[in-house]
């Protein structure tokens, strides 16, 4: 909601607050896995439930006494509906084959605008356009989010599995997440000066890549210790007695790519969008971040079926975790060679000012559409008036 009130400032000052905003997100976390992860693991399990639970009931109260000051109305034309009936628009145009009545276009969007034969306004078209050329962004950051979630799943398993003894401290497990947050505060204050350059989000995404293939190193490495028995919320378990620190590096990794990734992608997807449908593209990011959730579940699932289960047993001294972080270091290169391919796309020193249409180049392209409606109309009366005296 915060984004919506920075319309009219310049892109040092958006990063500022992209980068401040995920900052006070990550500064959450590091309370949350120090304080709520060591109280559910080392003194009460309920009640580790009960803290975020009441947390997460007076966030509903504040933010339901301050609606009216939160609700966000889009001009129009910017709305969600809108943006997917110039899409569908289009493909009815191109299904239906009425190319006839439009001749060529440049691009299969133009098919919606209504001196086209469409329905939506040149301008409405133009935008959608604009959010189109951000797709492959949103694309390649399905199979990125997949490895960020391993922090909560596989690494997580790897932990679990090691020696959290610290001297005579039974280390929780989220401590280790707090490793992987430190980039994220450290290297905001440092960056909110310098520009947005998409060769630092494709050294992220490269950095996602060596994460996850040390992870597989790692786990090689944990596999080779012999095993002790650890209790974890009353279970005692088989686990490995290689330190839980010995993971730090791939934590660490994954920590930067988050720092480099995010708030440019977040910045990126503001800045090169038109005022009007600046929300729904933030939308389609934050889509993109849940879908790819969904798709690290799906490949944790595919690998644990074409195992056996053998990837993830009850022992996982057993299994062959390692194999399942190589798969997804190979296929996170792939994706990060496809990023850095579009990357020069999303210049902001080079696209920011062309592709930011301001209200006064929305009104020309209203303008201009009506022109050539009433130009098209004019010609089209002419010819039929010479026909009928011929």
């Amino acid at each position: 909601m915060g984004a919506y009130k920075l319309q009219g400032y310049n892109q040092h000052q958006l990063l500022s607050f992209f980068n401040w905003f995920y900052w006070l997100v990550n500064l959450n976390s590091t309370v949350v896995f120090l304080g709520i992860a060591y109280i559910q693991q080392s003194v009460a399990k309920n009640l580790g439930f009960l803290i975020p639970f009441t947390s997460v009931l007076l966030a509903l109260i504040a933010i339901h006494m301050m609606r009216n000051k939160l609700t966000y109305k889009p001009k129009k034309g910017g709305s969600l509906l809108t943006t997917l009936g110039v899409f569908l628009n289009s493909l009815k145009m191109c299904c239906l084959h009425y190319r006839h009545l439009s001749g060529d276009v440049a691009s299969w969007l133009d098919r919606a605008k209504e001196n086209n034969g469409g329905r939506y306004s040149e301008t409405h078209v133009e935008n959608v356009k604009v959010l189109a050329k951000l797709f492959p962004l949103y694309g390649l950051q399905l199979l990125y989010r997949a490895c960020i979630t391993q922090i909560p799943s596989g690494y997580y398993i790897q932990t679990m599995n090691s020696n959290l003894h610290l001297i005579n401290l039974l280390l929780p497990i989220g401590a280790m997440n707090v490793i992987s947050i430190l980039p994220l505060l450290l290297l905001p204050p440092l960056s909110s000066s310098h520009p947005v350059h998409p060769p630092l989000s494709a050294l992220g995404h490269a950095c996602a890549t060596l994460s996850v293939l040390v992870a597989g190193l790692s786990e090689l490495q944990r596999k080779a210790y012999p095993l002790v028995e650890q209790t974890l919320s009353g279970k005692v378990l088989q686990v490995s007695s290689m330190p839980c620190f010995q993971l730090a590096p791939q934590y660490i990794l994954l920590g930067l790519a988050e720092a480099l990734v995010t708030p440019a992608c977040s910045l990126i997807s503001f800045q090169l969008t038109p005022s009007h449908i600046r929300g729904i593209s933030l939308h389609f990011l934050t889509l993109s971040y849940g879908g790819g959730c969904f798709l690290g579940a799906f490949i944790i699932q595919l690998a644990y079926f074409l195992s056996g289960g053998n990837f993830y047993p009850d022992v996982l001294h057993d299994g062959n975790l390692e194999r399942f972080f190589f798969l997804l270091a190979t296929l996170m290169a792939i994706n990060t060679l496809a990023f850095w391919s579009v990357s020069y796309r999303y210049n902001l020193s080079v696209q920011g000012k062309a592709l930011t249409i301001s209200p006064l180049t929305e009104k020309l392209l209203h303008y201009k559409a009506c022109l050539r409606f009433y130009d098209t109309v004019d010609r089209s009366y002419t010819n039929t008036s010479i026909e009928s005296i011929l």
